[in-house]
């Protein structure tokens, strides 16, 4: 699961990328590349722990 959702970010933030390169720019589609991007990320960093979670304990 972990790979697909990298998969997804790659595409997505290829997709932003891809569309501020070419000639006729869409927002639309570099937004919600972006929110995509950005939700895969939020994803993955929730499983990481926190370094203040040893101090607390």
């Amino acid at each position: 699961m972990k790979a697909f959702k990298i998969i997804i970010m790659i595409l997505a933030i290829s997709v932003a990328f891809y569309e501020q390169a070419s000639e006729e720019k869409n927002i639309y589609i570099t937004i919600i590349a972006i929110v995509v991007f950005m939700f895969g990320m939020m994803q993955l960093s929730a499983k990481t722990p926190s370094k203040n979670n040893d101090k607390e304990e």
